[in-house]
């Protein structure tokens, strides 16, 4: 390759010689063949590359590819159904809805209904008709010790983070949910300015760092929490265990992000790494845990308090329900976050095999909470993947109250999905801290496509349920969603995720399928004090 690459370079620079004899402007070409020689010359003498080395200058032309690589799929290659995370199917409805447009679909679906894994809703002989203008229903969220229970909508922005997303996507969402009557997740960065800057309704969730609530050792601190939870625009308090992203993974803030403004939100020094560790300094164990919540209860002046997490290992949530037994202390909500990953960047391990998906994840925690008795007074959020009023049904029919979503509102302010996230270089000013690209997001414009898509797929989650012949999401329940397990075999979603019997973890009929997870749990641990493994000869402790 070193022989073709100099003959090249010499018969273009004497051919270009040559054909300036008669036409002098042809010396001009050697502004473009002197830069690309030298390229070359570099290409085939650095070690960084074997590519270059091997093919100087037009190796270069693997990065490009490699580069629109995404681009070129997604608006030339890309079928309907085709796309991930977001497959293009359900960005065009985003859009539509969004934007108030015609959100129809002519000429039948687009999906293989013999494909293992559809699913479907059954409607009902006696459908309903719902009226768009009739008050969609409203979940109150507070158990007994609640005083300020908060009425929330079956729909709302999950938790993303002041610094992940720019100011002006904060300031859209928070005032497309004051505009739509829906709450906004903070993520777990604190409270912002721009989050109070259109007074929609706000859930401040706190994670492992204690941003806006810490002392200088990085430690909870009361009384700065307690500054920011008397907040008119702060309903609602999540203490986040686990994120789909990297469940068990912890995070940190780099140098150069740590900014004066963030550390002023967060309450860290500026221009220093901020470390979150994978796990809380405030409690160690369920039972430790239950105090820390009523803590929060205590210091909000009676706010509803809840917590988020990914289920991992199911031991450990059996544990924090006997702990909740054995203090007389529940939450007021657990949400619930699939494995599948979210908004949060992270190592590819652990958004692929990290956690369990929500609809496995889901069904579990809300059949633990049946079994102790305790979904009652426990409200159920799930969160993840939601961007269609089935996908609100789906998770609503398992068990869910109420449903959130991170990148179905980031879709619906404009996001292209161009997966660079995490390089502060989104090119429509939403997950980036360049001012010159957040310029670009218009904030009254993109709150309204906020809303409306927030009003939309309420609407037509409303108007599914109605097909089914019912009037509440309270009266969806999992015989009403089938699912294909083959290409000749369907099943009901109660059959697939058989329901418990109310209580009946306090005695011997429970389902053989939890007894596992009942013997390993203790509420003085999160962390199994001794494993249970199966055996030929039944559940055993693993030696």
């Amino acid at each position: 390759m070193e022989n073709t690459f100099k003959k090249t370079a010499i018969w273009t620079i004497v051919f270009t010689l040559i054909l300036s004899v008669v036409w002098l402007p042809a010396l001009w070409f050697f502004t473009l063949w002197i830069p690309i020689i030298v390229l070359g010359y570099y290409d085939y003498h650095q070690t960084s590359h074997t590519l270059l080395r091997n093919f100087p200058v037009v190796g270069h032309g693997r990065w490009l590819m490699e580069r629109i690589r995404p681009f070129v799929r997604q608006y030339f290659f890309e079928s309907e159904t085709d796309g991930a995370p977001v497959s293009r199917m359900f960005r065009s409805l985003i859009y539509q809805r969004a934007k108030g447009s015609l959100d129809s679909n002519p000429y039948g679906t687009k999906l293989d209904t013999q494909r293992v894994g559809y699913e479907w809703i059954g409607h009902s002989m006696a459908a309903k008709h719902h009226d768009a203008k009739h008050p969609v229903t409203r979940i109150l969220v507070g158990g007994p010790d609640c005083i300020q229970p908060y009425e929330a909508s079956i729909f709302n922005v999950s938790a993303m983070s002041f610094g992940a997303l720019s100011d002006n996507a904060i300031r859209a969402l928070n005032k497309g949910a004051a505009i739509g009557g829906f709450y906004h997740n903070t993520g777990e960065g604190s409270v912002s300015d721009y989050h109070l800057e259109h007074c929609g309704d706000l859930v401040w969730q706190i994670g492992t760092g204690y941003f806006g609530c810490r002392d200088e050792k990085g430690k909870f601190a009361p009384e700065a929490f307690q500054k920011v939870a008397s907040k008119d625009a702060i309903k609602m308090i999540e203490i986040k265990l686990s994120q789909g992203a990297k469940p068990g993974h912890g995070g940190l803030l780099p140098a150069d992000k740590n900014s004066n403004e963030i550390a002023r939100i967060r309450l860290v020094e500026p221009g220093t790494q901020v470390d979150s560790p994978p796990g809380h300094s405030a409690f160690s164990t369920p039972l430790e845990m239950m105090d820390f919540i009523q803590q929060l209860r205590d210091l909000s002046a009676g706010k509803p308090v809840g917590f988020k997490l990914s289920i991992g290992r199911t031991s450990e949530f059996v544990a924090v329900c006997k702990a909740m037994l054995e203090t007389g202390i529940k939450p007021d909500f657990i949400t619930v976050d699939g494995g599948e990953g979210g908004t949060g960047a992270a190592p590819l391990e652990f958004s692929n095999s990290v956690g369990m998906p929500l609809r496995e994840a889901l069904s579990f925690v809300c059949d633990v909470l049946i079994g102790f008795d305790l979904k009652k007074d426990i409200r159920v959020i799930a969160s993840g993947k939601v961007f269609s009023g089935f996908h609100l049904v789906k998770n609503l029919a398992l068990g869910a109250d109420i449903c959130n979503s991170a990148r179905g509102m980031m879709v619906a302010l404009g996001c292209v999905q161009s997966l660079v996230c995490n390089t502060n270089s989104c090119p429509t000013g939403i997950a980036t801290q360049d001012p010159k690209l957040t310029r670009g997001l218009v904030v009254p414009d993109k709150a309204e496509r906020v809303a409306g898509f927030h009003q939309a797929t309420v609407n037509s989650t409303m108007e599914m349920i109605a097909a089914a012949g019912l009037r509440n999401t309270a009266d969806l329940n999992r015989s009403h969603i089938f699912r294909r397990i083959s290409e000749t075999q369907v099943r009901r979603f109660d059959e697939i995720y058989a329901i418990p019997v109310v209580g009946s973890f306090f005695d011997d009929e429970a389902p053989t399928k939890f007894a596992q997870a009942l013997k390993e749990s203790s509420a003085e641990s999160f962390f199994p004090k001794q494993y249970v493994t199966e055996t030929t000869e039944g559940l055993k402790a693993a030696s």
